[in-house]
């Protein structure tokens, strides 16, 4: 679960009481491996600071409070959220010294696998820490470190932590200007680190040889599922990075989500691209927004839509079809591709005919469930097309960025808060954090999903069934992963039986339920061995 801040702290003037613990022995300060006081953290932070005369910072502890009663409700898998652009710190910031004494806090506690600290002032200071944390505390997944003021140096230290780091899963480093050389330092990583599974180095200032690089080594690294290269500062016109990440693509079969936003792509750099979605065989999120992409490229692309099985979300926004891109794609989704299920033109310089052709695809392509089309040029056309496709629940009002209404008796359309990634930089300070609605890209192709490629799926009609075989059989059974809203209920004859199987290791793993056109699948891996 994650932890927000739910209260600003106490007024910096006003007397800060020791928060409440039970009386523990003394330790030695200067030991890094000693543990908690059985107080929980915020105790601990308290005795941190005054052992290391370091300013006590309220928010932080009542963050941490925060945490202690999660943890004594009994959550585990906690996320401990310290944003920095969140509206209850009042300005407050976390600075590099004031990391330094969270990363002790967290070491060796074992409740807490998400940090994030987004959008505050650790500097490469704070970078140091953060690595020695990553060396040290093994039970982190997820390490938010976006836009920290964190330069090369700092790039370099986090990247080489990782050289020996197998448990983080998902590192954000957006922002942080690491520049050429911090992105060759994390290129380098990727050859020996085989753990990370999510990377996100967009407007890191990445120079072309580490742009190169990435693409050098992602031929070989089969562990890597989510790469995000946005913005880097390229220079000259021959779409060079765009060549390399081509040629990527072509070899390496487990990437599924690639961003390359601001990458100077034009048809030529798209027609490189789409010559390796030929080839590809897991992409399924591909997102080359805010490049110079005009409706020769789109014919491209149309083309491997009308063969490619693969991909589920693309984003197109920011750049310019045109009538014509959009009349492409039309025809791709109405008569061949069943794989799409997200798409967004965004400002693509689309007028009437081109907005009215794709709403007419979804009329005879079922998979095709999310669009988003705002800014563009609507027409009365448009604006009823898009109308009926809600009205009649083709279109869900989740799944695209407009509204329609109605003043005396014509149709307009209004925009709505929906995209593919719309909390990409921010998250809201009221309602969900990570809204399908607002966040569709990574809610259809999460990088989670590759975990474990199913062998065998089955409806959930049949799911008493294959239970009660479940319940006969002589392999054991071993839960990993279970998400979406299902309950099962079990006769109390088996009970007993289920709880002597879980104890083995895993033969049949479920991996996960999840939800598929309103009905659930259960797909698992079977990997028999007797007992």
């Amino acid at each position: 679960m994650e932890l927000s801040q739910k209260q600003a702290g106490p007024a910096s003037g006003s007397p800060l009481p020791a928060p409440s613990r039970t009386p523990t022995p003394a330790w030695a300060a200067a030991d890094d491996s000693v543990a908690a006081s059985t107080g929980g953290l915020q105790a601990y932070y308290y005795d941190l600071c005054m052992e290391k005369s370091q300013e006590i910072k309220p928010f932080i502890l009542q963050i941490l409070q925060e945490v202690d009663e999660e943890i004594e409700k009994g959550s585990v898998g906690i996320t401990l959220n310290i944003a920095g652009n969140s509206r209850s710190l009042s300005g407050e910031r976390v600075t590099g010294e004031d990391f330094w004494i969270l990363c002790r806090v967290l070491k060796n506690n074992s409740f807490i696998n998400g940090l994030d600290v987004r959008y505050n002032l650790l500097s490469d200071v704070g970078a140091y820490y953060a690595a020695k944390l990553l060396q040290k505390q093994r039970n982190l997944i997820y390490l938010n470190l976006m836009f920290n003021d964190i330069g090369p140096d700092g790039g370099e230290l986090i990247a080489k932590a990782l050289h020996k780091n197998r448990t983080l899963k998902h590192l954000r480093m957006t922002g942080n200007k690491i520049e050429n050389k911090g992105g060759m330092f994390f290129a380098a990583m990727l050859q020996i680190n085989s753990s990370l599974e999510k990377l996100d180095l967009g407007d890191c200032d990445l120079g072309m040889q580490s742009v190169i690089a990435f693409a050098t080594v992602l031929t070989q690294n089969q562990t890597i599922k989510g790469l995000n290269l946005n913005r880097p500062i390229l220079y000259g016109e021959q779409e060079e990075s765009t060549v390399h990440l081509s040629h990527m693509l072509k070899e390496n079969q487990c990437l599924i989500e690639l961003h390359i936003c601001k990458h100077d792509i034009k048809n030529c750099g798209m027609k490189q691209l789409c010559d390796a979605l030929y080839l590809n065989r897991s992409l399924q999120y591909l997102d080359v927004s805010c490049n110079k992409i005009t409706q020769d490229g789109m014919k491209y692309l149309a083309d491997v839509l009308k063969s490619n099985t693969t991909l589920e979300v693309i984003d197109l926004s920011f750049n310019r079809m045109e009538n014509a891109g959009a009349n492409y794609l039309s025809d791709a989704l109405a008569s061949h591709n069943r794989t799409l299920k997200a798409l967004s033109v965004v400002s693509n310089n689309i007028e009437g005919k081109g907005l009215v052709a794709l709403s007419q695809s979804m009329e005879t392509n079922p998979t095709l469930s999310h669009i988003y089309i705002w800014g563009n040029k609507f027409d009365g056309a448009t604006c009823v097309a898009y109308s009926d496709l809600i009205h009649t629940g083709r279109l869900k009002p989740d799944n695209t960025d407009v509204e329609p209404f109605v003043v005396d008796g014509h149709v307009y359309l209004a925009e709505v808060s929906n995209g593919l990634k719309r909390h990409y930089y921010w998250t809201p300070g009221y309602g969900e954090a990570c809204s399908p609605s607002s966040n569709a890209g990574f809610s259809l192709a999460p990088v989670s999903r590759s975990r474990i490629q199913p062998a065998v799926s089955c409806c959930s009609d049949s799911l008493h069934n294959v239970l009660s075989a479940w319940m006969n059989t002589s392999f054991p059974i071993s839960i990993l992963h279970v998400s979406g809203s299902l309950e099962l209920s079990l006769p109390n004859t088996h009970v007993g039986k289920t709880q002597s199987l879980l104890q083995y290791s895993s033969v049949f793993t479920i991996a996960y339920i999840l939800s598929c056109n309103h009905s659930y699948l259960l797909r698992f891996l079977v990997s028999r061995t007797r007992l």
